[in-house]
């Protein structure tokens, strides 16, 4: 095995270490914005929604620090050069490239219906 070959074999394992934790730490994000809307549907404005705010408010900055690239996908393209939007994470491609339109939505409803909870 020459040098080249042993650095394609070597980016691949790290791409794939990416791609696991970036898809666990989505889970995890996903965890957090269901809980979000199930408190605010339900009407559950615990303490658990309030660290739920601070944990998306933390993504938020992270995003915006990072010009609203993941963290996660600029350590992933040193492994790769692929135009797909799942080329970091394993989701399927259509996810991966709505992640933020579907997710931002989501959350801004939580924001609004939070609002009209405490207003009542």
């Amino acid at each position: 095995m020459d040098f080249y070959e042993n650095r394609v074999i070597n980016d691949k394992s790290k791409l794939k270490k990416v791609k696991i934790i970036h898809t666990l730490i989505w889970i995890f994000f996903n965890a957090v914005i269901s809980y979000m809307l199930y408190a605010v549907i339900s009407n559950k404005l615990d303490i658990w929604l309030w660290i739920c705010y601070v944990i998306i408010l933390l993504e938020i900055l992270t995003l915006s620090y990072f010009k609203f690239s993941c963290p996660l996908t600029l350590i992933a393209r040193k492994y790769s050069n692929s135009k797909k939007a799942n080329f970091d994470i394993y989701l399927p491609n259509w996810l991966a490239k709505y992640n933020r339109v579907i997710y931002g939505s989501v959350i801004l409803s939580v924001m609004i219906i939070t609002i009209i909870r405490l207003l009542k």
